[in-house]
């Protein structure tokens, strides 16, 4: 898992491991922030955990093979983008095996700059009756890549910012997980430069 802030994403399947409705196993914990409280949940739980900043690699694509080999070293099978707020250059080894949530309904309120608050502000500023969160397959770009799946909610009137956002958040905790437990049954394809979810028969 890649974090950057609170690790409130982390939290969550972290639970559901512990619950055993969620068929996963966290290798590696890594953060581009060193502050972040992610860090010390992943330590608490057993996990590894690694620091790798911007700071230290300012280049994307140095930082992205410092992230990757991390990942590689811990024989992780997918990478999880929760809450990471840098962009990364994939690897051609690691094409359609980095996941990451989003809380909007891409192609809307997505690219750069758009991240936590600032996604729901937006929502709310442009008028939006509909809002929500998005799994998606990550390529080079910022918030882009084939979809997985997506969850929407409604704006409801007098919405705040956190509102909005507590109401998203509530759905990420149930996709998130959902698509996880696709991947690690083998039910996510790529065809034609898109995520289709099968069946495993």
């Amino acid at each position: 898992m890649l974090i950057s802030g609170g690790g409130t994403t982390l939290r969550n399947l972290l639970d559901r491991i512990k619950a055993g409705t969620l068929a996963a196993e966290i290798a590696v914990v890594i953060s581009s922030n060193p502050n972040s409280p992610g860090l010390a949940m992943a330590q608490s739980a057993g996990i590894a955990t690694q620091v790798i900043t911007t700071k230290e690699s300012p280049q994307v694509p140095e930082f992205s093979q410092r992230i990757f080999a991390a990942c590689d070293a811990a024989n992780a099978d997918y990478v999880i983008c929760a809450g990471f707020l840098k962009r990364l250059k994939i690897p051609a080894a690691h094409l359609a095996r980095v996941v990451n949530i989003h809380p909007s309904l891409i192609p809307s309120y997505c690219g750069a700059g758009m991240y936590g608050h600032h996604v729901h502000e937006a929502v709310l500023a442009a008028g939006a009756k509909l809002s929500g969160c998005t799994v998606h397959f990550v390529d080079d770009e910022y918030d882009h890549g084939p979809i997985i799946a997506q969850r929407a909610v409604p704006v409801l009137a007098g919405d705040t910012q956190s509102s909005l956002a507590a109401r998203v958040f509530a759905q990420e905790c149930e996709l998130l997980p959902t698509v996880i437990n696709w991947l690690a049954f083998g039910v996510v394809k790529i065809e034609q430069g898109r995520a289709v979810v099968g069946s495993t028969s």
